[in-house]
């Protein structure tokens, strides 16, 4: 009925619309000294079985490190990850490259992180990236304790042996935030940002990253394999940049940042921020097939039932967005923000990011455990307590999450 398509001529094609990196301009402008900072180098990369971390450390593999250990809980991911760069060529894979499946924020990384070290260069991508993570306050407890509580113990950790180059992944949400990853993400931003005069620290808000693990896209070829119909929100416009280009835009802003420094991708809001419910249409073009669009989720679900070997059309139901947290549009950076946008071809850098004195950051640490510690918790009491000191967060509710749709 479908062959499975050429993902990456997709991407190159209909989504980012660059038949180049993005960076590859920058790679070439800052080579030499790419090549000084990373190669003998002792990496550790945390969460680095998923689509940034693993491409990060694809790119990193394009020089010449001494050492590589990557941490992440998702040991099929891990594993898949060694076969990829043991099948491929053009990774120089270092003597000493060991994957362990394990949580950065228990006792064993601690044990892990002390006997490999010291490193030179640490990244960390561990994190809840979805808005559908805002089910309840259960799974909002564990998106604040993973893109918050343990990035401190991290930090901590850290100024035992510090690295020459310290990165942690944020997100463009974090830029005047509607929904609490996107405000979770911010806090890390200025939890990192009150180590940064003991630590080199860098991060970077950027794009959705195309067919990365979970995403939308990627969802819409599990479903066909499935032989399940689409569903897409309508007019949902988004920046992309490929899997490749989120590896390279990391590797840059971790190793060619200044401390403090939030890099971001130079993108144009009329030509590179497309709608999801594009990406549908084109890429069942892409496949030979065309979209059958369908009123209610029931009806995409009773015509996927008919599909056949001969069938010319798939089920697409297409809805408007009613999900709490949904931001209309997407921004790299506030108002009130410095930007560098001349030191790099392709990538602009936030250079006067907040510093909260560590005592501040105690201070909100302590109301978020306290918080935790209670019976029993609303929503609405962490939206306050992170409203309080993250005055650009504006939550969107709208009672209902992602879950509750196909």
């Amino acid at each position: 009925m479908y062959t499975q398509p050429d993902i990456d001529t997709f991407i190159k094609r209909y989504v980012t619309k660059r038949e180049e990196s993005l960076l590859a301009e920058d790679f070439v402008k800052y080579n030499t000294e790419l090549q000084r900072r990373i190669n003998g180098k002792s990496v550790l990369v945390i969460g680095g079985a998923g689509s940034i971390g693993s491409h990060y450390i694809k790119a990193i593999l394009r020089f010449n490190i001494r050492k590589l250990i990557v941490v992440d809980i998702n040991e099929n991911g891990l594993t898949e990850l060694v076969r990829d760069l043991r099948s491929s060529a053009g990774y120089n894979i270092p003597g000493e490259f060991i994957t362990y499946p394990v949580n950065f924020g228990d006792s064993v990384f601690e044990k892990i992180f002390r006997h490999h070290g010291p490193f030179e260069i640490v990244a960390n991508f561990a994190a809840h990236k979805h808005v559908r993570s805002e089910k309840d306050i259960f799974s909002i407890e564990a998106m604040i304790e993973n893109n918050v509580l343990r990035a401190r113990k991290l930090l901590d950790l850290l100024l035992e042996s510090p690295p020459e180059h310290f990165f942690c992944v944020s997100t463009d949400k974090a830029a005047n935030p509607v929904n609490i990853m996107g405000a979770s993400k911010k806090l890390m931003e200025e939890l990192i940002m009150a180590y940064s005069d003991n630590l080199p620290i860098k991060t970077a808000r950027f794009a959705n990253v195309a067919f990365s693990n979970g995403s939308l896209p990627l969802g819409f070829l599990e479903r066909m394999r499935k032989k399940q119909p689409w569903s897409c929100p309508i007019g949902i416009r988004r920046f992309f940049v490929s899997p490749q280009e989120s590896g390279e835009l990391c590797l840059m802003a971790s190793i060619m940042g200044e401390s403090g420094d939030i890099f971001f991708p130079k993108l144009d809001e009329e030509k590179d921020m497309i709608p999801f419910d594009q990406i549908a249409v084109d890429l069942l073009y892409y496949m030979g097939l065309e979209p059958d669009i369908c009123r209610t989720e029931a009806e995409a679900v009773n015509k996927a039932i008919l599909l056949n070997s001969d069938s010319k059309s798939w089920p697409v139901y297409l809805f408007g967005s009613d999900t709490s947290g949904e931001k209309a549009y997407e921004e790299f950076y506030t108002e009130n923000e410095l930007l560098d946008k001349a030191s790099f071809i392709n990538l602009g850098v936030v250079k006067n990011s907040k510093k909260r004195p560590v005592a501040e950051i105690d201070e909100i640490f302590s109301r978020l455990r306290g918080l935790f510690a209670k019976r029993d918790i609303q929503k609405a009491e962490l939206v306050e307590i992170l409203k309080a000191y993250l005055p650009n967060f504006e939550h969107i509710e709208k009672g209902k999450g992602l879950d509750s749709k196909m």
